[in-house]
């Protein structure tokens, strides 16, 4: 079972961001984009440690549609085929609470492979 059970999911296709809030009073923004270049999916994360995909110009993907699975996840369908990673709500709260320091590291991981995104942060 789930540590961190959501109270609330709404996807804001407009600004591309999923705002969630957790049963301790969590409240996250995240971006359609933060999601997509974090999925869990074996696509993304590789197969084990340091087999990890580095996603490329997900600037713009947004979030089709949220499919539960059972009581515990959601599969995000993201508008650019993506739909292989499972969320869990464990999943979704670390994410939210690690925004930062991951974006910070994502941004380095472009950087260090010469790779300019289009937009900012």
């Amino acid at each position: 079972m789930s540590k961190h059970q959501p109270t609330e999911l709404n996807l804001h296709r407009q600004s591309r961001v999923l705002e969630l809030t957790f049963d301790d009073g969590s409240h996250f923004n995240l971006p359609c984009e933060y999601l997509r270049v974090f999925s869990p999916s074996a696509e993304v994360q590789g197969h084990g440690p340091g087999q990890e995909v580095l996603q490329l110009d997900k600037e713009e993907v947004n979030i089709e549609r949220i499919d539960p699975v059972g009581n515990y996840a959601v599969c995000l369908h993201f508008d650019d085929g993506h739909n292989t990673g499972i969320y869990s709500w464990d999943t979704l709260y670390d994410l939210g609470t690690q925004h930062e320091a991951n974006w910070q590291h994502y941004l380095e991981r472009l950087t260090a492979a010469g790779h300019t995104r289009k937009g900012s942060n």
